[in-house]
Parts: C-alpha cells; sequence; structure tokens
C-alpha cells in the first residue's frame, strides 16, 4: 500500500431482493449524497425467489441464525415468502429505474446474480454451461438497465469454486469478489493463475455477529470501527435490506463516526489501485462463526 498510514474502507452494498432493491438502495443512496461518498452496488436483477430459502428453517443453524437476527422483522415478511406463496418478481425489470440512478450518481455497479436464491442453492452443481448462462443474463441485464456492461461482480453469500472463477474469466470482469480473506490476490485454479484479481470481503456481516458475543445495536458500530485498521485491506459487505431499512440509522452513524476517525471510504475497484497485486492464492470452502454452510474463503499457507 502506498500510504502505510491511510485508513481505507472498500464499501460494498448487496441487493438481494425486490424489496431491498426498491426500499433499501434509495435510502443508502441518500446516506452516502452528502458525504460524496462512492460504493460498490452489486444487483440481483432476475426473479426474486429468496423465500425458498424457508426449507433451511429446519436446519438448526440456520434456524437459530434467523432468530438470533431477528429476520421477520430485519428482512420483512413479503422477503421471506417471495417465490413460494407470492410470485417472485423480476427485480431487473420492476427496479430498473433505482438501478440505473446508482449507475447515474457515480457508484460502481456489478453484478450480485440473475437468481440470487439459485446461486446460492444450486451453483456449485451446476455445469459450466449453466453457470455461464446465469452470468450471461445477469450481465445483458444490467447493461440493458445502465448502458454498459458491468466490468465486477460478487458471488451471493460467498459461494463459489473452481468452475464459477474460471468460467468468471470469460466475462471480462476487472475484479470480482467472491470469497472472504485478508487480501487482494489472483485465485489458482488447477496449477494455473487466472488474470482477474479477488477482491475478499475482510470483515464481518451484520447478520454474523449481531447477538452473540454481547453485541447490540448499542455496541455494533463500535466493535465494527475497532477492526478497521490502517495500512490493510479493509472491506465491509453491508445489505441493502438490512443497513438500508430496518438498520438504517445504525448504517448513518456508522458512516459519520468512520468520516470523524479519518476513514476513506470507496469503491472496491479503487483499492486496486491502493495494493499491489503480487499474491497468488488457491480458494476453500470453510466455515465461519455466525454463518449458516461454508463458503469460499481466500486459502492461507497450511491451510488446505
Amino acid at each position: 500500500m502506498k500510504n502505510l498510514s491511510e485508513t481505507l474502507l472498500g464499501l460494498r452494498i448487496d441487493a438481494d431482493t425486490y424489496r431491498g432493491t426498491k426500499i433499501g438502495i434509495p435510502n443508502l443512496q441518500k446516506v452516502l449524497l452528502p458525504h460524496q461518498i462512492a460504493a460498490s452496488f452489486f444487483f440481483s436483477v432476475g426473479p426474486d425467489n429468496m423465500g425458498r430459502h424457508i426449507k433451511k428453517l429446519l436446519k438448526p443453524g440456520f434456524l437459530k441464525k434467523m432468530l438470533r437476527s431477528n429476520a421477520p422483522n430485519l428482512y420483512g415478511w413479503d422477503i421471506l415468502l417471495k417465490g413460494t406463496i407470492l410470485p417472485g418478481p423480476v427485480i431487473g425489470k420492476k427496479c430498473s429505474d433505482i438501478i440505473r440512478s446508482v449507475a447515474l450518481d457515480g457508484h460502481e455497479t456489478g453484478l450480485h446474480a440473475w437468481d440470487h436464491h439459485q446461486w446460492q442453492t444450486r451453483i456449485l452443481k451446476m455445469s459450466r454451461e449453466h453457470i455461464s448462462n446465469t452470468l450471461r443474463k445477469g450481465c445483458e441485464s444490467l447493461e440493458v438497465i445502465t448502458g454498459k456492461r458491468p466490468t465486477c461482480s460478487a458471488a451471493p453469500g460467498w459461494t463459489c469454486n473452481n468452475d464459477v472463477l474460471e468460467v468468471k474469466e470469460n466475462f471480462s470482469f476487472f475484479y470480482n469478489s467472491d470469497t472472504r480473506g485478508s487480501h487482494i490476490f489472483f485465485p489458482v485454479v488447477n496449477n494455473k493463475v487466472l488474470t482477474c484479481p479477488q477482491i475478499p470481503v475482510t470483515l464481518p456481516t451484520y447478520d454474523e455477529i449481531i447477538g452473540r458475543c454481547g453485541l447490540s445495536q448499542a455496541n455494533y458500530n463500535a466493535y465494527l470501527l475497532s477492526l478497521i485498521q490502517p495500512g490493510r485491506l479493509n472491506v465491509l459487505t453491508i445489505h441493502a435490506e438490512a443497513e438500508g431499512i430496518h438498520c438504517l440509522d445504525l448504517f448513518k452513524n456508522f458512516i459519520k463516526q468512520a468520516l470523524a476517525r479519518g476513514i476513506c471510504i470507496l469503491p472496491l475497484g479503487n483499492l486496486l489501485d491502493k495494493f499491489p497485486l503480487r499474491d497468488t492464492c488457491s480458494i476453500i470452502e470453510k466455515k465461519i462463526d455466525g454463518r449458516h454452510g461454508r463458503i469460499a474463503f481466500q486459502s492461507m499457507k497450511n491451510e488446505n
């Protein structure tokens, strides 16, 4: 990093659902605009079938997380029923004006998924052709909406494998943010170094830590800010459904406190100019505290 005393925070905003895009995204735009903060927004643009996750309530780990994070209040019952009792609206069609406004505001706009639920539940079992098709549909939808091809992507739920990484090589993304980890790296797949860098998320998300280890709304921001350090990669993911709606005031206060501490908030793509791109790493599946299931993680030495 060029200036080791500088504290940078890459801000990634995921819009998983119709409700999050329709309500949460405009709210977040209003928070960032007065401070002239640009961020990276990743959109799900196909059908909102997130309610189908309700089947996972049969799994104790997922149910425990839902209760701890107060999911019905956090996400809303309409989200929890989308694609089940209620039809799944096509987000890109219903919210095209909102998505377009984000790009026009100067934010970095990338692809999250075509169908967020399908990606999280099926992508690891899909053929490369199927993976390519779902990425293509998402990219084409975003291009129609914003007038330009998305230059970055971020896998929902950090659900990713080597097939996904190799297929993404064909989409001319400047970077991907599909993993958790500690520093920017070039992925290694089958002893081959890929050309598209990964910018991993380094900080925990709200739903992973709220209600655990004594963390509540009252001390959440202080804890999160304590994890942001100068001279290192700091990348935070927030969700339009959480920080954009139910936790909006919490996020407003976070931004004010971060700026008061001299933290520079910027899109993920801007971090590529701030940190050297030298390291190569494979990805592994790993379970982290507070999140159901295993996710793609940057492999460190002696990990397998």
